[in-house]
């Protein structure tokens, strides 16, 4: 009777996803594709406080991140593949192709090893993906940009790292706000890498054959190199979507104290790492009502709330906000249907 007692409970607890597990012997890498801007480097430092004290606290063996020399599918790919023959038990990853991986991430999963991927996600079934809704956040940019500019206009669009989910998704967004807003007009597109200093140099090329621009739409980190090559060319500032970056909201503020300047600014938290991180934990542990799509809300600051928060960013950084197991924990129930 006893024995059936416990057997019971075991089933209710499987029933009921509760961990079940040990993980303080499992070892979970991080595979990473770029790490050229101010957000791939929050991203990484949000992921190292969390995972070394995950691992000061033995809930986990290792958590060890790898970046790739460059952004190339076939290195990120190699890159997993030497990941598999190291024995990880988890792999969390930022893919640079939302497919092109799929094979090694197949791989993977074959070998019995948790995938989780987060902002570059991939679409291998037996992968976790931890989603922004990236598209949603385009569109709001463009539903955003009719508030400031209501006459409309033409507008400029700064794209993010080529082939990735994310570039894709914010790119679709912004077509379907323009598609509802008819009144806007894409009259021009760039390629910023989600990188100032690159955007700066790539408006400023193609700034000289555009008509008047009235807004800016972009995918993060490029809002303050557009502000620089605009008044570099003595061109009108138009109004600039921003997303999260320091230097960004600290020019919004300068723009705002002088004239009342007013935009928008957006951006996944780079701190969704350490979110992706527990989740590959929480697997590991033996949850068995983990979705394989977990939604996250994207970060998003307005008129009324960017200056308090700006304080509080690391010169040079971006908005972010480090996850804990809790947290990892709750974003899992909020998802289960």
């Amino acid at each position: 009777m006893k024995k059936m007692l416990v057997l019971g409970a075991f089933a209710a607890m499987l029933a009921s996803g509760t961990a079940l597990a040990d993980t303080s012997d499992k070892k979970i890498a991080f595979s990473n594709n770029y790490a050229g801007n101010s957000w791939r480097q929050a991203m990484l430092d949000s992921y190292g406080i969390v995972t070394k004290k995950a691992v000061e606290d033995k809930v986990v063996a290792a958590a060890d991140i790898f970046t790739t020399a460059d952004k190339e599918v076939p290195t990120q790919a190699a890159q997993v593949q030497n990941l598999i023959l190291q024995g990880y038990d988890a792999i969390v990853i930022n893919a640079a192709s939302p497919d092109a991986l799929n094979g090694a991430i197949k791989q993977a999963c074959d070998a019995g090893i948790v995938v989780v991927s987060f902002d570059g996600i991939v679409t291998e079934p037996c992968a976790y993906r931890v989603v922004v809704d990236f598209k949603d956040m385009g569109k709001q940019e463009v539903e955003q940009m009719a508030k400031f500019q209501p006459k409309g206009g033409n507008l400029l669009e700064i794209r993010g790292l080529a082939g990735t989910s994310i570039d894709d998704a914010i790119h679709a967004g912004i077509l379907e706000g323009v598609a509802a807003h008819p009144e806007f007009k894409i009259v021009g597109s760039v390629t910023g890498d989600w990188d100032q200093t690159t955007a700066q140099k790539a408006v400023a090329t193609i700034l000289p054959s555009l008509p008047e621009i009235v807004g800016v739409v972009d995918q993060g980190g490029d809002g303050y190199g557009a502000a620089q090559a605009f008044a570099a060319a003595g061109k009108p500032r138009p109004t600039i979507i921003m997303g999260n970056r320091q230097d960004e909201l600290q020019w919004w503020k300068e723009q705002k104290d002088k004239d009342g300047y007013q935009t928008w600014s957006a951006s996944i938290a780079p701190g969704v790492s350490s979110l992706a991180f527990w989740v590959a934990q929480q697997v590991l542990d033996g949850r068995t009502d983990i979705p394989h799509d977990l939604l996250v809300p994207y970060l998003a600051f307005t008129q009324d709330d960017f200056e308090a928060a700006l304080p509080k960013i690391p010169k040079g950084g971006v908005a972010s906000h480090e996850y804990t197991q809790e947290d990892a924990i709750a974003a899992i129930k909020a998802n289960i249907k």
